[in-house]
């Protein structure tokens, strides 16, 4: 399970809370035994940039890449970052996933590739690649890529079969030794049996239970699940007539290949008719799930949906379902070769394409209800369910592009997550699902026109001017040749924003002050709405009307107040701000800034966020600390090339900055400044934000925090120095 960093409830303590570098999830269970098969991996990792875990289904790969991951973290100064690929069905996601993995949001229109090279060239960290063999080929052209461009990197890649590239180190995974082996399943049967202990059983009949299942961690998971209703010789004798049958001889040994599969056909056989029914209708999730998809996707009459929870209840109890808390509440997964196994029960049973078709209508739901709860106070939940169900949402993408005569459901699904590709820094792989979606004829217009609006929403946000007016136009034409009102509206409020990144601010205030009339007229109010009112506030502040642009936000703020709207609200704040800032209000000025930068901070929002680091290291410069506001800049110089070009290239956007630096660099001397730039070249996101909020009661960060020489005075502007490096969680550095 991907830890979910992002956004979460927003407040100043968590926006500054540090975390560890890395995203490993937490064991839910003890991890028994494997302590050469740990030792020796670590060596290989310390001589090998490269290094393959392989072996057969259920053998503890991906346990023990994990595990050792967990341990050898520490000795890579940016850590550890797994990327599971068993959720991923296509390789042409490949890069977003890793992108997505190492919490890498780049809101520029560069290939992710380009991005994640750039991203990891100058960290030190490892990269587990978990359940590669599907994507065997297009892993390996990554990561060959990858250690090419980036030489602190190591890779740690765990799956069936190797990736075949030069330098690689290859690590066969045995099944367990007998010890280990019946470690684990005494381990496992005490936690589903009250009362269980390696004393209450005949420990002959564990060990030879343990080598009839070939020391297979999977297959001895599932045994020990069947003790709430057999004892451990009971299993054996039944595990006994199953390898006869296959065999032909009670002691004929059953090829290793087939262990694990016999097993969890044996464990498939005990279930009830019910129970397997639902094993394999589960199968067309990918990833985690939850109760309300399960009783959605899979219930019929033959499995009623009020009954559903019992048998998913069975099923955890069997191991064959795995329950998990997770940031968007109870959820419930299934491993990859358990999976597998009730895919191929669903494809027998004819009923596979039926399934998928459920599972794309659920999603496509939930997608639907999303975006009307996101314009609510629960932005911040939305969020993080999307988060969750990413995988899922991707597998009903794929099929809805991929079957005839869906296409419009393709454009329709990727227009409508418009909320968090733009509200959530997933602008890359929105661009993706968009491009593809309008590369088919869709025979819905409507559809088509909202995948189009949004392709030119995100092309803005990336700074692709052709890209945004190709999208825009022909969405405006076909708007107004269908009478699609509201997608008239939304293309004309896009057009305007890139009139306004592009300087032409007489237009964009025309155009956005239409747009605003046409979603009067039809009565349409949302985030989007709220943000086009925002982008007219930034018009007329830019053109000297700052008494308007401040009744356009305080409006804004009271409407996202009334709704709970958090992330349009942080960019009126913004415009606040720089209306307070323009009258000398400086206090005031950080108090809205701060409050802008935590929510930005909290979606991951970056264009966002470094507007707001920008603009306070202005108005830091105005409280007197020019050491600060150079290494604000520094920070925020940072995050630009993730952002796009910075400032826009906007004249007006580049104002505050221009300011900043000329009168910095004057009060500093040039070499102290830039001294100083380098330093907060140093902070990523995590550690800039944590260093604004931290600065104590008054708004002004300490003297005392600055990097430079221990011991200078409160008020004196310390000379600055490149600060020592520790990582955050996001492989960036903070200063020591």
């Amino acid at each position: 399970m991907r830890r979910f960093t992002r956004p979460g409830p927003v407040s100043r303590s968590s926006a500054t809370r540090p975390r560890a570098p890395g995203n490993l999830p937490a064991e839910l269970n003890r991890f028994v035994g494997r302590d050469g098969e740990l030792a020796a991996l670590a060596g290989h990792l310390r001589s090998a940039r490269l290094v393959t875990l392989t072996g057969v289904g259920g053998v503890g790969k991906s346990r023990l890449a994990a595990r050792a991951a967990a341990i050898l973290q520490d000795r890579f100064c940016d850590g550890a970052w797994l990327v599971e690929l068993s959720t991923l069905h296509h390789g042409h996601l490949l890069d977003h996933a890793v992108a997505e993995a190492l919490d890498l949001a780049d809101h520029t229109g560069r290939p992710p590739r380009a991005a994640l090279a750039t991203h990891l060239a100058g960290r030190e960290l490892l990269l587990v690649l978990d359940g590669h063999e599907h994507l065997a080929e297009e892993c390996a052209a990554l990561v060959a890529d990858l250690l090419r461009r980036a030489p602190g990197l190591r890779v740690l890649a765990a799956g069936r079969r190797p990736l075949g590239l030069p330098g690689e180190q290859n690590v066969p995974l045995p099944p367990m030794h007998d010890r280990d082996a019946a470690g684990l399943f005494l381990d496992r049967a005490a936690a589903v049996v009250p009362g269980f202990t390696a004393e209450s059983v005949d420990q002959a009949a564990v060990a030879e239970l343990c080598r009839r299942l070939d020391g297979i961690p999977l297959a001895l998971e599932l045994a020990a699940g069947r003790l709430r209703a057999l004892s451990v010789e009971q299993v054996l004798h039944r595990l006994d007539d199953r390898f006869r049958l296959l065999t032909g001889g009670a002691h004929s040994p059953v090829p290793r290949h087939q262990t694990l599969r016999t097993t969890i056909g044996w464990s498939h056989e005990l279930c009830t008719p019910a129970e397997r029914l639902l094993w394999a209708r589960l199968s067309v999730f990918a990833g985690q799930f939850d109760l309300d998809a399960a009783e959605y996707v899979c219930s019929g009459h033959d499995l009623p949906a009020d009954e559903l929870l019992d048998v998913v209840t069975a099923l955890v109890a069997q191991s064959v379902v795995v329950r998990e808390e997770t940031p968007a509440g109870l959820r419930y997964r299934m491993l990859d070769t358990v999976r597998e196994y009730g895919a191929g029960w669903l494809e027998a049973l004819d009923d596979a394409e039926r399934l998928r078709r459920r599972h794309r209508d659920w999603y496509v739901g939930l997608a639907t209800w999303c975006e009307l709860d996101w314009f609510s106070p629960r932005q911040a939940e939305v969020a993080a369910r999307i988060e969750c169900e990413l995988p899922n949402l991707r597998v009903a993408l794929e099929h809805s592009l991929d079957s005839c005569g869906d296409a419009h459901l393709g454009q329709y699904l990727a227009g409508t997550l418009w909320f968090y590709w733009a509200g959530c820094g997933r602008l890359s792989e929105g661009r993706h699902w968009l491009d593809r979606s309008l590369e088919l004829d869709g025979e819905h217009d409507d559809a088509r026109l909202k995948a189009l609006w949004v392709a030119g929403y995100v092309a803005v946000l990336q700074g692709d001017a052709v890209g945004a007016v190709s999208s825009l136009r022909e969405c405006r034409e076909e708007a107004e040749r269908t009478g699609n009102a509201t997608a008239a509206a939304y293309a004309l409020h896009r057009t305007g924003c890139l009139a306004l990144v592009r300087d032409d601010m007489p237009r964009a205030e025309a155009l956005l002050r239409d747009a605003l009339a046409r979603y009067r007229e039809i009565g349409e109010l949302n985030s989007n709405v709220l943000m086009g009112q925002v982008e007219l506030a930034m018009a007329v502040a830019f053109q000297g009307d700052l008494a308007q642009a401040v009744r356009l936000c305080e409006d804004v703020r009271r409407v996202c107040d009334d709704h709970g709207e958090r992330w349009t609200l942080a960019y009126a704040l913004f415009v606040l701000a720089y209306a307070a800032w323009s009258r000398g209000e400086t206090v005031r000025a950080r108090s809205l800034l701060e409050e802008c930068l935590v929510i930005d901070h909290a979606f991951h929002d970056l264009l966002g966020a470094v507007l707001a680091i920008e603009l306070l290291a202005l108005v830091t410069l105005g409280q007197g600390d020019a050491a600060e506001a150079a290494l604000l800049q520094g920070a925020a110089g940072r995050i630009w090339p993730s952002v796009g070009l910075p400032l826009f290239g906007s004249r007006y956007y580049n104002q505050p900055h221009r300011l900043c630096e000329e009168q910095a660099r004057a009060l500093l001397g040039a070499e102290r400044y830039e001294r100083c730039l380098r330093a907060g070249a140093g902070l990523d996101l995590d550690a800039a934000v944590a260093r604004v909020l931290d600065g104590g009661a008054e708004g002004r960060p300490d003297a005392a925090d600055v990097p430079g020489p221990r011991g200078t005075a409160p008020g004196q502007a310390p000379e600055c120095s490149e600060p020592a490096a520790s990582p955050t969680a996001d492989g960036g550095e903070t200063t020591g």
